[in-house]
């Protein structure tokens, strides 16, 4: 009888602590943000960028800013080395615009004359991080924007391998891969959280392509040559040649590389760039398929957006991305034929595509905006509280399950095989020299 008492209260206590458990993360999430609400002391934060127009970064931080701006307890600035240029990425009006028209050294003058709390930077100057490092007053994040194969590829890391090195010097990392985030930079000693970007799309108010169009659709700097057009072009000429009637869509500036790949292909009557594009929703819900043969990404925000409207997408060995999971097709090859194969599987296959679509679209639910923002909040005042290295690293452990080294080993696997196939001089190269990063 007593027996049976004890496990009936340790079932309850069990349910108990599952039921409350959610609520007690949430209170403990929103503790810093509703302490610091009522306190009369705002929270001064700084954005550091190049400018805020043309890529990724600065599409992030207008987005940031726009839902910072509503924030009673802070006050936010924008310093950026370049002055105001045309057709700029817009900023609230209360959110305070500082040029420092090429003169970078003003930076440390705008942060003592401003009493900047906190300084997001999002450079990888070696140098700068060294002098930024040496600032007592102001806290910095550092954000890394690019991954360990972007400077492989790059071949930075034969002219600089030491902003790692730098970064263990930091106390206040951001990344945005899971591998580099969860495992590498933990290896390394570098202090590290993880934030995913925010979208242009509102997931909720998104009404998803119905996925009937036989469109492809590829997004990006056209001309940037790791985004590899030319390969999803190449690939597109072979799905012709199965679906006549299929069309690709380039939302792209109209770069001549583009238009004489398209012209030497003679593909002209089926593939179309459409230019720079604010608002590329009337595309994206009329789109089946998105290529994305980019060969190295951090947090790619087209990818995001695709999937927000549950469009399936090829990638090509991109499996270390935050967003790699879920309505995605990757290939470990860099053929047009492989990438063709799979579209065409895509494409044929109403049922396949649905599910694929479904997929992708179900991946965002949990990257929603008012999630990352409410991290970012979380983030912003547990720095200006001081937290220490440990508890900084373990921020964010509730919000998602970190990659085992099982998983980490499976992907670091699959991105040495790519390395050497696309860098014959890396032949050599072995999994323990990739992840000590020890490459020369």
């Amino acid at each position: 009888m007593l027996k049976n008492i004890l496990l009936k209260l340790i079932l309850i206590s069990v349910l108990a602590i599952l039921y409350l458990a959610p609520i007690i993360i949430n209170f403990y999430d929103s503790f810093y943000y509703f302490f610091y609400k009522f306190n009369k002391n705002k929270i001064k934060v700084a954005f550091y960028n190049n400018c805020i127009k043309y890529g990724g970064i600065e599409r992030v931080t207008s987005i940031l800013l726009k839902y910072f701006s509503t924030k009673k307890n802070f006050i936010f600035y924008l310093i950026t080395i370049s002055g105001i240029l045309d057709n700029e990425f817009s900023i609230p009006n209360n959110v305070e615009r500082i040029s420092l028209n090429g003169k970078k050294n003003k930076l440390y003058e705008i942060i003592d004359k401003k009493h900047i709390d906190i300084l997001i930077y999002n450079f990888d100057s070696i140098k700068e991080i060294k002098n930024l490092n040496k600032i007592n007053t102001t806290k910095v994040i550092f954000c890394t924007h690019s991954s360990i194969f972007y400077r492989i590829y790059s071949h930075i890391y034969r002219i600089e391998n030491s902003i790692y090195q730098e970064y263990k010097n930091c106390k206040y990392v951001m990344a945005l891969i899971p591998l580099e985030n969860d495992y590498l930079f933990k290896k390394w000693g570098i202090n590290s959280v993880l934030i995913e970007n925010p979208s242009t799309f509102e997931y909720d108010l998104v009404e998803p392509s119905d996925l009937s169009q036989k469109n492809i659709i590829m997004i990006g700097r056209g001309d940037y040559s790791p985004k590899r057009f030319n390969l999803g072009i190449l690939s597109f000429k072979e799905i012709l040649l199965e679906i006549p009637d299929c069309k690709m869509y380039i939302i792209s500036s109209p770069y001549k590389n583009l238009i004489n790949s398209i012209h030497n292909l003679s593909l002209e009557n089926n593939v179309k760039i459409l230019g720079f594009q604010k608002n590329p929703e009337p595309y994206l819900k009329n789109a089946s398929l998105h290529i994305f043969p980019s060969l190295s990404e951090a947090y790619p925000m087209v990818l995001g957006e695709v999937k927000i409207f549950g469009i399936p997408t090829i990638l090509c060995g991109l499996d270390y991305l935050v967003l790699s999971k879920g309505g995605t097709v990757i290939i470990y090859d860099d053929d047009p034929n492989t990438i063709a194969k799979e579209a065409i599987k895509i494409l044929k296959d109403d049922n396949y595509r649905k599910r694929l679509g479904e997929e992708a679209r179900k991946s965002m639910e949990k990257y929603k905006n008012e999630y990352i923002i409410k991290k970012w909040i979380k983030l912003l005042v547990n720095v200006y509280n001081g937290i220490d290295k440990s508890s900084y690293s373990n921020l964010f452990n509730n919000y998602r399950k970190r990659i085992t080294e099982k998983e980490a080993d499976t992907i670091l696997y699959n991105q040495l095989y790519l390395l050497k196939k696309r860098i014959p001089t890396l032949n050599n190269l072995t999994l323990e020299k990739l992840k000590s990063y020890n490459l020369v």
